[in-house]
């Protein structure tokens, strides 16, 4: 997926303010209780995710967070492809109140290539 400059100055912003996270660290934090989102699009979704995550897409998260992690404090990490679409929703989730969010930096082709299990 190739990036337009505008695009890439919106995510690095956004991860000028987030913590990110390697894919084996995000894998740790989730067997410890982090909420793990997958915000790509359905299709990417359905095509394969990494084991116990969640699915809300980053066109939805905003929307449906609150009824999916109702408490603010509790850990979320999210991630996409390749962990910019993730920052972008990582970094809104904190506007919204959410204190303990994270990006897995590198996205599911991270997590695939660090041999972590997928469902």
């Amino acid at each position: 997926m190739s990036q337009g400059s505008r695009f890439s100055q919106l995510t690095s912003d956004a991860k000028s303010r987030i913590r990110e996270v390697t894919p084996s660290q995000a894998r740790e934090e989730q067997a410890q209780g982090s909420v793990l989102i997958d915000v790509r699009e359905s299709e990417e979704f359905a095509q394969g995710h990494a084991k116990g995550a969640l699915h809300l897409s980053k066109g939805l998260i905003e929307l449906h967070i609150e009824q999916t992690v109702p408490d603010v404090t509790t850990p979320i990490i999210c991630y996409c492809g390749g962990g910019m679409r993730s920052a972008l929703s990582a970094d809104n989730l904190q506007k919204m109140g959410y204190t303990n969010v994270a990006s897995m930096s590198g996205g599911i082709k991270g997590w695939r290539n660090d041999g972590l299990p997928m469902e």
